[in-house]
């Protein structure tokens, strides 16, 4: 991509749409594309995209466009900051009722994304509860032998 590069993403569709353009070229394999700018609205001022709507072949879509370089930066620093994770405390609900099996951690204990954290029996099944990112376990609030329902907090990995 070249600093002229725009990034357009589709509003408003299930899967996301991205396309990347020059200024003037004909967009792969999209045939009869016509843009109409939109009034930009006081969130397009705050972010720096244009809003576009697009006649597709009769269909109309409106799509974001922002320059390809700005899109990188902001996704580089989405990423980068998903990455260290250790802002703020993460808590691991229960996904299904049952009763705690088991439990291999207390607070304190370091844990890697995907460790095991404790199980959950459920119609004579057991359901591994697995770290959601890596960190320090914050605090157990289970222990072995409990009842839990939908929703209820087994853990903090912070």
């Amino acid at each position: 991509m070249t600093d002229g590069t725009l990034r357009l993403v589709a509003i408003g569709v299930d899967d996301d749409i991205v396309l990347d353009v020059e200024p003037g070229e004909a967009s792969p394999g999209v045939a009869g594309l016509v843009p109409r700018r939109l009034t930009p609205t006081a969130e397009d001022v705050a972010t720096g995209r244009v809003r576009y709507e697009v006649t597709v072949d009769g269909w109309v879509i409106v799509v974001t466009a922002e320059s390809a370089a700005r899109a990188a930066l902001r996704e580089r620093a989405t990423r980068l900051s998903g990455a260290t994770g250790r802002a703020t405390p993460q808590t691991v609900k229960a996904k299904i009722p049952g009763r705690v099996a088991r439990v291999w951690v207390t607070p304190g204990t370091d844990v890697q994304q995907g460790d095991r954290l404790l199980s959950i029996e459920a119609m004579k099944m057991e359901n591994e509860i697995r770290a959601p990112r890596a960190g320090t376990v914050l605090s157990v609030s289970v222990e072995m032998g409990d009842r839990v329902e939908l929703g209820s907090v087994l853990a903090v990995v912070g």
